[in-house]
């Protein structure tokens, strides 16, 4: 599994730098026309590029019916305890991801390999998506499921974006491309956006935009599941 580990870290670093090299400006753009010393037609002027949205969040641009449940203050789980800390730190003391910080830790090196990438979203299903999921496939299947490493990283995996988005950028994005391959639909608003997966199934944010250092979390009510 280490060998597996170490292909997603891969992944999703040459992932990243794909998508660094080609990201481009915002969503609007400015032009303009210059005059040609000639009587040739005139050409569009290139302007300045706006600076493309880096989906970095603050405490203020968090939202969501289940932020209420955070701890407050400096608390372990708050969002200023948080906010300075790598993502799979952070989501260690969120009292909204405990399955999902133990089903991490089922697959040895994924929390390193989360911690060291440089801008990437999770969606982080809470403790009743599991428990959804739990009942629906009975208690053997969901426990062969966490001792299944290959299988719980990959499912895992599915969860994260090698690249960095806010609650704006997603909505504008429409599809993500996930680090174990497999794509998301993005709908509904900024807002309140929904994230539907491979298999049909949408979810639905229930506190979005929570940042950590190296990445931007939203908390989910399902847990997402690729097409095959």
């Amino acid at each position: 599994m280490r060998s597996t580990v170490r292909v997603a870290a891969a992944v999703a670093t040459a992932a990243l730098a794909v998508t660094l090299a080609a990201c481009g400006g915002g969503s609007s753009t400015a032009s303009g026309t210059s005059a040609a010393p000639s009587a040739a037609a005139s050409a569009p002027a290139s302007a300045p590029a706006a600076a493309a949205s880096t989906g970095v969040t603050t405490n203020a641009d968090v939202f969501g019916p289940a932020c209420s449940q955070l701890p407050q203050g400096n608390s372990p789980g708050s969002l200023d305890n948080m906010g300075p800390q790598p993502v799979a730190s952070a989501a260690s003391t969120n009292p909204l991801l405990t399955t999902l910080v133990t089903a991490v830790g089922k697959v040895p090196g994924l929390a390193d390999t989360l911690n060291q990438q440089k801008a990437i979203t999770v969606f982080a299903p809470y403790n009743g998506a599991f428990a959804d999921v739990q009942k629906a496939v009975g208690d053997q299947a969901f426990n062969s499921l966490l001792a299944n490493q290959q299988q719980l990283g990959g499912l895992l995996s599915y969860h994260v974006i090698p690249k960095r988005y806010d609650a704006k950028g997603l909505v504008a994005a429409g599809t993500t491309t996930e680090l174990a391959g497999g794509t998301l639909k993005i709908g509904g608003t900024a807002t309140a956006p929904t994230v539907t997966d491979g298999k049909g199934n949408t979810a639905n944010i229930l506190c979005g935009n929570i940042p950590t250092s190296n990445a931007t979390v939203f908390v989910i009510d399902k847990v997402l599941m690729p097409a095959s």
